[in-house]
């Protein structure tokens, strides 16, 4: 099978899988870091609220990510002008970015309707907050409000994975020469998602408050400045706020690390494997 193709449906499999597996967890920290808090926000009551969009969403953008990545990497590793760890940034930095065209406006409909903000009708559901910004009734125009908040949700995924997919890389190729030296066999796929869990779940950490600066963003009632909500953030409610949801979504992505690149890993090393068995 095409290379292409094989990290397009490996892509697509660990999004969904990942998404469907933890969106309970998304939930809680959407709500954690909204403006007055979780119970403000809905608390414990329909936390699958936003699924829909969220599933839409989900495997296109994690497929362009991957997609994009794998091809970097190739390219990187055959040009030879960068080393393994630049590589890998750059690789991860482009896919987040051909990633966000999808996951930017499916994250837009999935926060605001697991914050309880009603769309078209007064009803909080995907598809009436769908409708609500595709009838522009924010008045920021269409574009502006599905892909509200992407700047900052860029400002948040390159870090991410900058940390990340190199940290992925390198406790692998550690682990895997410690097993060959041990045992001459290659590294197992759990042992590869235990390696993604640590890697998601360091870099979730770190990159907290950024992603709580974009939760802000995407649930602003008017269409706001970074630096002038950052501002208003710390002065209404001070510095600790930036840290709000640092438990969920540091458990939320270290788990679901495992699973993303578990998945992606078993589903590309399946397809991979039947092209040589022919």
């Amino acid at each position: 099978m095409d290379p292409f193709l094989v990290s397009l449906i490996s892509g697509g499999c660990a999004g969904t899988s990942t998404d469907l597996a933890f969106f309970p967890i998304d939930t809680l920290k959407t709500r954690l870091q909204a403006k007055g808090g979780f119970f403000a926000n809905g608390g414990w009551s329909g936390i699958y609220k936003g699924l829909g969009s969220c599933v839409v969403a989900s495997a296109p953008s994690a497929a362009l990510f991957f997609v994009t990545y794998d091809s970097m990497k190739r390219y990187t590793k055959d040009s030879g002008l960068l080393s393994p760890t630049v590589s890998h940034m750059v690789s991860a930095s482009c896919g987040e970015i051909a990633a966000c065209l999808v996951r930017v406006p499916g994250e837009v409909i999935k926060q605001r309707t697991q914050a309880g903000i009603a769309g078209v009708g007064g009803v909080s559901s995907s598809w009436s907050n769908l409708l609500y910004l595709l009838q522009n009734k924010s008045g920021e125009g269409v574009i502006r409000g599905l892909y509200r908040g992407w700047n900052t949700t860029i400002m948040r995924e390159i870090p991410f994975t900058m940390i990340q997919f190199p940290l992925y890389e390198w406790l692998k190729s550690k682990w895997a020469t410690y097993e060959h030296e041990k045992s001459q066999q290659p590294l197992s796929l759990l042992k590869g998602a235990i390696c993604g869990s640590i890697a998601g779940g360091i870099a979730a950490a770190a990159t907290t408050p950024l992603d709580v600066v974009k939760t802000r963003i995407m649930l602003h009632q008017e269409r706001i400045g970074v630096l002038s909500l950052v501002r208003g953030i710390i002065k209404e409610e001070g510095y600790g706020v930036f840290w709000n949801g640092v438990g969920p979504r540091t458990c939320w992505i270290s788990a679901g690390g495992a699973i993303f690149l578990g998945c992606y890993e078993l589903v590309n090393s399946t397809l991979t494997s039947g092209n040589k068995l022919k």
